[in-house]
């Protein structure tokens, strides 16, 4: 029932915005009991299609199936998966040069107003834990903008995936204070700041180029300071934290 429910939404006729059917209507139309549409329903709010809301004027609104929604089924699906930093940069060296390319045309003064905000608030670089984990996350925010330009939605919607992937990998590392970790916001800024020029110029080619560039130093910086997170927490878990020395010593 769910499913017919969603095909008068998909097939252009429900967008964004607009009302259902109240339910009695719908049970008209698909000659079904009140339990069932309520079933179809809230399984269509799980989903994210829908938002219920109760009272007289209540019923169910389509909705945009958020982003966050979206990634936390990819989550789910992942879940019980083997996925390196490795696997994500094989997809990501990839894809996001054709999306920055392909978000140079649409690029609005707004949007490039807003790359070159980030790349200010992530310079110069700060060796503070709260500021460095603002700025890394303003690192990835950068790549946003250019995915939220680029027309093609398909690969827009994978790039912000894995964006989203990049942010949980910050948290992780958000502490880390370490020189790799700092050599690399020094990198992203100065790659950032040469995708923005050739970006204002609308250099399509030399935009896919740095960021091919820019891919390429980031996985082999990010690298470095997993390496150096791991071998972190190694020695951290050599230490007794009650008595306050390495065990066995």
């Amino acid at each position: 029932m769910a499913e017919l429910i969603k095909s008068r939404i998909t097939d252009g006729r429900l967008r964004p915005g607009m009302r259902l059917n109240k339910e009695a209507e719908l049970q008209d139309i698909f000659n079904v009991s009140r339990g069932s549409i309520r079933d179809a329903l809230k399984a269509l709010e799980v989903q994210g299609f829908v938002k219920l809301s109760t009272g007289p004027d209540g019923g169910a609104t389509i909705t945009r199936v958020p982003l966050a929604r979206a990634f936390q089924s990819l989550q789910n699906f992942l879940f019980f998966e083997s996925v390196s930093l490795e696997d994500i940069y094989a997809v990501r060296r990839v894809l996001e040069p054709l999306l920055a390319a392909g978000a140079v045309e649409h690029l609005t003064e707004a949007d490039l107003a807003a790359l070159e905000r980030s790349v200010e608030v992530c310079e110069p670089f700060t060796a503070s834990h709260e500021r460095a984990l603002d700025q890394r996350h303003e690192d990835i925010r950068f790549h946003d903008v250019l995915a939220a330009a680029n027309p093609n939605a398909f690969l827009r919607c994978l790039c912000q995936m894995i964006n989203q992937m990049l942010h949980s990998l910050v948290i992780v590392a958000g502490n880390v204070t370490h020189d790799e970790y700092q050599a690399f916001g020094r990198q992203a800024v100065v790659a950032h700041r040469a995708i923005v020029v050739a970006a204002r110029q609308r250099d399509v080619a030399g935009v896919e180029k740095l960021m091919a560039a820019h891919m390429d130093e980031a996985e082999a910086q990010l690298r470095k300071v997993h390496a150096a997170l791991r071998q972190k927490l190694v020695v951290d878990s050599d230490f007794d934290p009650h008595a306050g020395k390495k065990r066995g010593t």
